[in-house]
This record gives structure tokens, sequence and C-alpha cells, in this order.
């Protein structure tokens, strides 16, 4: 609500104002002063304070009243960023994050209701038995963990970091980097955040034991070198991350993996970007979900962003700058809702179609693929087709688009930021 300028006005605005001044009240008082402090041994703190169901559902409501309000609001209509992004203590404040997700993802929590755990050792990776401290030791608790970082760091792992529920890697403030090794596998868990990583060159690895709880570990087979798999889980969000040069996929989704929202990242410098998907033939796909907003597809990238099969996808104010042969792709009838996206072809005139399909016959005819509100820039063209079935794009909307004329502004951020306490990140 304005208020009015004059002193006549004022005065019929004090009672909402007072009410105002009553949900911020009571908004900081529902939110535990979460500030993480270094363990002496293995990492692991107690939070500030025990949040039962009630608090926590209380304060999800108030997150949602607090960004209706604009309260710490950036005013860059990129609603995940405007809800925290400009409190200047967001380093006591970490677990909010886990109120402002958007999308299929939004329901992702991670480690919100658990401990902290605090990374003081990027070495020493033991895929068996890994030491107290580490990144490894951490995601495969069985509890639930917020995983911040002591310092900066580059952490080369040996084999897959297998990843247990409930739980949240969260790097802001430090430069972290998962690279020259094996990377992240999201397999058969559910309600896991990632944000704030360097991911790069990711290479191929297994056939070899590595641990995935504190109970179980097991013979792995080759990893394909993805910089994150994600395969059979859900209420996955991948947000604020640098992605780029891995030896297969930057993020795949397969094997009936669902509710993923990918935000706000930045992909560079690689062929396959994205596959979502396992195969033509694997039809539990047909129940996935996934949201693709506001990343920025940079330079250097071929292909895939993303390659779709069988499900419901909302591609939704991204930037795509750079592609060399296709941006979207599908195959086996996926629905694919494109909406208030940047589209800037490349200059090679054979390569400006956004679209492509993975299929002969014309069949394609036939899948539900539309372009919605789409910037296309340089001669960049989007095939849609299908009947517009409204079930079938309902299905694949997740969230209201923004106009493509802010696409700069709600972009501008994509990738890792430069987060530094104190200050608005």
């Amino acid at each position: 609500m304005r208020l009015a300028s004059s002193r006549a006005t004022m005065r019929f605005y004090v009672t909402p104002l007072l009410l105002l001044l009553a949900l911020l009240v009571s908004v900081a008082a529902s939110v535990e002063n979460d500030k993480p402090v270094q363990s002496r041994s293995v990492g692991l703190e107690e939070p500030k304070s025990s949040i039962n169901s009630s608090m926590t559902e209380r304060t999800i409501r108030n997150s949602t009243a607090r960004r209706n309000l604009g309260f710490f609001s950036c005013a860059t209509g990129n609603p995940i960023d405007d809800c925290w992004r400009c409190d200047p203590q967001w380093q006591r404040h970490r677990k909010r994050l886990a109120n402002c997700g958007i999308g299929f993802g939004r329901n992702a929590v991670g480690g919100r209701d658990g401990r902290y755990y605090v990374v003081n050792d990027p070495g020493h990776d033991d895929p068996v038995n890994p030491r107290p401290g580490t990144l490894r030791h951490a995601v495969i608790q069985d509890r639930p963990l917020w995983i911040v970082f002591k310092r900066d760091m580059v952490i080369t792992l040996k084999q897959e970091l297998i990843m247990n529920s409930f739980k949240t890697i969260d790097a802001r403030g430090v430069n972290v980097h998962i690279a020259y090794g094996a990377c992240i596998t999201i397999q058969y868990v559910t309600n896991v955040i990632i944000h704030g990583l360097h991911i790069h060159d990711c290479k191929p690895t297994g056939n070899a034991m590595v641990r995935s709880s504190p109970s179980h570990y097991g013979w792995r087979t080759m990893a394909d070198g993805d910089g994150i798999s994600i395969f059979g889980a859900s209420h996955i969000w991948v947000d604020h991350n640098s992605l780029s040069n891995c030896a297969d996929g930057l993020i795949d989704a397969i094997m009936g993996s669902t509710a993923i929202t990918i935000s706000n990242n930045y992909f560079t410098h690689h062929n396959e970007v994205m596959l979502l998907g396992h195969s033509d033939s694997y039809t539990r796909d047909k129940q996935m979900q996934v949201t693709i907003a506001y990343n920025h597809f940079g330079e250097g990238l071929i292909q895939r962003m993303p390659r779709c099969r069988h499900g419901y996808f909302h591609v939704v104010n991204n930037d795509y700058t750079h592609w060399e042969m296709y941006a979207i792709g599908g195959s086996a009838d996926p629905t694919i809702n494109s909406q208030g996206n940047r589209y800037l072809a490349p200059t090679n005139r054979f390569a400006k179609e956004v679209t492509h399909r993975v299929e002969t016959s014309g069949r394609w005819r036939h899948w539900n693929w539309r372009s919605e509100g789409d910037l296309l820039l340089n001669g960049a063209f989007f095939v849609q087709s299908g009947a517009g079935a409204a079930a079938s794009y309902a299905r694949a909307s997740s969230l209201g688009a923004k106009s493509s004329s802010m696409i700069g502004t709600i972009t501008a951020g994509a990738g890792v930021l430069n987060c530094r306490s104190g200050r608005q990140c």
C-alpha cells in the first residue's frame, strides 16, 4: 500500500500501517536466527531453535505475505531473488531460501528443518568411509542437514557424490568448485536443494564401492560424468549454479524423476546441456514435470537446452544467447510450454530454428509445443505443433511468466552469486 503524502489523507492509513508493522514483527518472531557457527570436530551444529510443524507452516505463510508486500524486494522481477537477496543479514537467515522456491520443485525444503553442517575439509575424499568434515560425509547422513562451507575450496571427488534425502548444499559467501573428478548424483531420494556451486570438468567414474548412507555402501557401475544426475528423484531444486564442460550432460533428470525446478543457473561451454527423460521407451517419465526458469544459456553451448521426452516442461523467462545446433529438442511426445524467453539465434543461417524434433514419419505434428510471449531475435523461429490441449498445457504450467522485455534484468544474476556477509547478495 502506498501512503498518501498529505497529512489529511495519511490518518486514514494508520490502521493498515499498524497491521503491516504487526505482520512484520510476527515474521521476525517466527523465523529462527539461523547463523551457522563452526563446530569443533565434525562440522555439525544445532539450529538456534527447534521448529515444529505448525511453526514451519506459519513461517511459510509469513514468507508468502512478506513477498506480496514487497518486504526485502529488490524489484528485479525475479521472484526467487526478490525473496531473499536484499536482506543484508542473509548469512544469518540462510534457511529462508527454502521458502523462496518456484515452479514444480517449489516444495523442495532440502535441509531446512535440520542442523547446519560446516564442510571444512576439501580433500581426503574416501568414497566408502568418508571423513567427518567432508562434503561426502555431510550428504550421506540420514537426517536433514543444511550444508555450508568454512572457506573457498576446490573439491575433486574420486567417485559420485551420492546424496541422501533432505539436504541443502549452500555455497553462498564462499567460492566452491566441484571439479576435475566425479560430480553429484541424486538417486531415489527426495527434497534436495543445490545452490551456489561451480560444477565443471566432471569425469566418468565407477566400477567401485561408494557409500550412500551411514549404513550402506555398494558397487557402482560406470557413471557418465554428468554435472548433476537426477535419477528416480523428486522435489529437487537446482538454483544459482555455474555449470560447464562435463563429460556427458550438465544436468540430466531421468527414470521417473519429477517435481524439479532448475533456476538461475549459468550454462556455458558444453555440447549436450540437459537431458530430461531416460529413453523413448521408458514411459514412467510421462509423469515428469520440470520448470526451467531464469537461466542463462551462454557461450560455447551446442544443443539440448533441454532435450525432453514424454513429460511436461515449463521453459519460462530464460535467456538463450548461444546455441550452435538448436535450443530445445525432444522426442516421444513431450509437452513443451515456452513462455517469455529471449532466443538470440546464431549467425549460421542453418541453425536459426529454436526447436528440434528427434522423430520421423510426421507424428511430431501432434505434440503440444507452444511459444507464448517469446522474444525471437536475429532470425530465430520456434516451430509450434499440436492442438494446444488446455489440459496438457495446464500440466506444463508452473508459474506466471514475466514479459520477455524483462529478461535482461531477471537473468542478470544467473550463476554463482558474489555474496558477502553483512551486504545484500
